[in-house]
């Protein structure tokens, strides 16, 4: 017997290494009005929230630099008669650095696995900057960007669809 492994001659093909790394995160754009303080709002302001988002990556003129934003547009009404308190709209940017991802995988990976890591800075602005606004922080559920790329996708086939017949 020998210690020698058994080799079957064929090499696996390595994949490549996938390296990603922030190079820098940054408010593109901030908005926040506190439309409660400027009108009044009568009764019990009871609020209900709704957060949109989109995202946006560009490939930036550095070789395998990205910038991906994720906007939210956040705002602030009451339950019972739908009057606003409050417009939070921000771009949050991101720069990354990132190598070996294949060309067909590298725009699911920029508007999920980069948002992703942005996320939790970007919630702790939207926190501070509702608490300094005059109310309670508003700590944003977690986002599932898989999700929200899924439907992004369905939605332009729809768009597809329709201008096709």
């Amino acid at each position: 017997m020998s210690d020698a492994p058994a080799e079957n001659g064929a090499e696996k093909p390595q994949q490549p290494q996938v390296t990603s790394r922030v190079l820098a995160q940054y408010i593109r754009d901030m908005s926040f009005e506190n439309i409660l303080a400027q009108k009044g709002v009568q009764g019990d302001a009871q609020p209900e929230i709704q957060v949109q988002v989109n995202l946006d990556a560009r490939k930036r003129t550095a070789d395998n630099q990205f910038e991906i934003i994720t906007k939210l547009n956040i705002t602030s009404k009451t339950k019972e008669k739908g009057e606003p308190l409050f417009v939070l709209e921000i771009e949050y940017a991101g720069v990354f650095h990132v190598e070996g991802v294949p060309e067909e995988q590298m725009h699911p990976y920029l508007l999920i696995e980069c948002p992703r890591i942005t996320f939790p800075f970007l919630r702790r602005i939207v926190s501070d900057v509702t608490r300094d606004g005059g109310f309670p922080p508003l700590n944003l559920e977690t986002i599932d960007f898989l999700a929200l790329y899924r439907s992004e996708l369905a939605r332009r086939a729809e768009t597809e669809k329709a201008k096709a017949n």
